[in-house]
């Protein structure tokens, strides 16, 4: 589905250009959450781009890599809602520009405190 020259971002600083690079990128969440699940709400369609909202959810019980280094399984599960906006050239995808909240995430890992409710 990448292209040779595709270029993906995500928060935190991630980015990654080059289709092995990519792949790469996507696996990390597969071996951090190895039972990792998408629920697709919306996908919005064009001539050259798809953007899709979801929510992802897993139980990290494998290592994550990540930009400021490994997190070790913590065993706690989360929910993280998500858009991703796809551009293709082509049946290729050329980039792919994820978003979530990078804190909540941290939050239900248990790596920073939690907000107080308000």
């Amino acid at each position: 589905m990448f292209a040779e020259d595709v270029v993906t971002t995500a928060p935190g600083g991630m980015r990654a250009e080059g289709k092995a690079a990519a792949t790469q990128s996507y696996g990390v969440w597969f071996e951090g959450f190895p039972d990792a699940r998408i629920d697709l709400d919306h996908v919005i369609i064009t001539d050259d781009a798809a953007i899709e909202q979801g929510t992802f959810s897993g139980t990290q019980t494998g290592v994550l890599h990540s930009p400021d280094g490994d997190v070790p399984p913590t065993g706690r599960s989360v929910k993280a809602p998500y858009m991703q906006v796809l551009r293709f050239r082509g049946d290729k995808c050329v980039s792919a520009d994820l978003m979530y909240d990078r804190l909540e995430l941290l939050e239900q890992l248990g790596l920073v405190p939690q907000a107080a409710a308000s």
